[in-house]
């Protein structure tokens, strides 16, 4: 029991260390109990050391961990998150190299949101670690996750517009990727832009002549991109949006040679693309809902990736309270 006890406390002091950034203890821990990096899995701890040391950005202490295990670099904490995925988030771009020399398949791994690290990234709009990741992992700008939202649809929703151009730039050549539409509206990054009543995302984005060529396409309610700002609610930005979309000559699709996708009719849309006004009700308080959850979600983003450094290990905190 006396050695159970030990090597708990190890552990523990394993974790503070962590938070610290405090490689001397890391050191001295190791010489104590070699195997000691090998018994981590067996605690009840949310995270590893490498978890936490990525989230703060202690670089030194990263560096030593990996190099005594790479194998760290794979570990998943509660939610499915590799380290790679807090530093990302955070913009620790030294700590990014290091995750991504010791391996870079990290770059795949998706958390229980399905989200990579380029994800955060992006949603953080941290464009030095974004260029990295695609540099190591090409094609996880294409990766989507749920509800079918791309990259280029994050960057919108989260309104990073220098972010946006860095990954359009990279995607130049792939029109169906600049115009894809997510799974939940049919929406390109265009409709939500405008949704958005980002102006300069949607000069932008005009600017674009693939994305402008394709500015008709209808959303599941069958509206194009100037048809959502009618049925926003009217401010300064919709009149200022909406000489935007005139000067580009974006106007109304005038036929039904475009019309919404089959698959529409698998989320209940089996009524003609034209729409009714019962349809523009509900388009309306949709777009009134969607607006305020992505105010929420803003904000939770925001936060959530320091939830592990506002609520330290267990561990961590039985240092304070012994």
């Amino acid at each position: 029991m006396m050695e159970i006890r030990v090597e708990e406390d190890n552990i523990i002091e394993l974790h503070d260390a962590s938070a610290k950034g405090c490689t001397v203890t890391l050191y001295r821990l190791i010489h104590k109990d070699p195997h000691i990096l090998n018994k981590i899995s067996l605690t009840s701890f949310n995270e590893t050391p490498l978890h936490i040391s990525a989230l703060l950005g202690h670089v030194d202490f990263t560096k030593a961990l990996l190099a005594l295990k790479p194998q760290l670099a794979l570990d998943l904490d509660f939610q499915k998150r590799c380290p790679l995925h807090l530093a990302s988030a955070n913009g620790h771009i030294e700590i990014v190299h290091a995750l991504l020399r010791a391996n870079d398949d990290a770059c795949s791994f998706c958390d229980q949101d399905g989200r990579i690290p380029l994800h955060y990234a992006v949603m953080r709009g941290k464009d030095e670690v974004v260029k990295e990741l695609i540099l190591a992992k090409p094609d996880s700008i294409r990766d989507v996750f749920n509800g079918g939202e791309t990259v280029l649809h994050l960057c919108v929703k989260y309104n990073q517009l220098e972010t946006l151009k860095l990954l359009v730039e990279a995607v130049s050549d792939d029109e169906e990727f600049l115009n894809s539409k997510d799974h939940d509206g049919g929406n390109t990054i265009l409709h939500l832009a405008v949704m958005l009543k980002q102006i300069e995302a949607v000069k932008y984005l005009l600017s674009i002549s693939k994305v402008k060529e394709r500015a008709d396409a209808l959303n599941w309610m069958g509206f194009t991109a100037l048809d959502v700002l009618k049925h926003s609610p009217k401010d300064f930005k919709s009149f200022t949006i909406q000489n935007i979309l005139l000067d580009a000559d974006i106007e109304r699709a005038k036929n039904q040679n475009n019309p919404p996708p089959l698959s529409a009719t698998t989320i209940g849309y089996q009524e003609s693309a034209k729409p009714t006004r019962s349809r523009k009700r509900r388009w309306s308080k949709w777009l009134e809902e969607m607006r305020g959850a992505l105010m929420i979600v803003a904000t939770v983003i925001t936060t959530i990736t320091f939830q592990s450094a506002v609520n330290l290990p267990d561990g961590v905190l039985k240092i304070g309270t012994r």
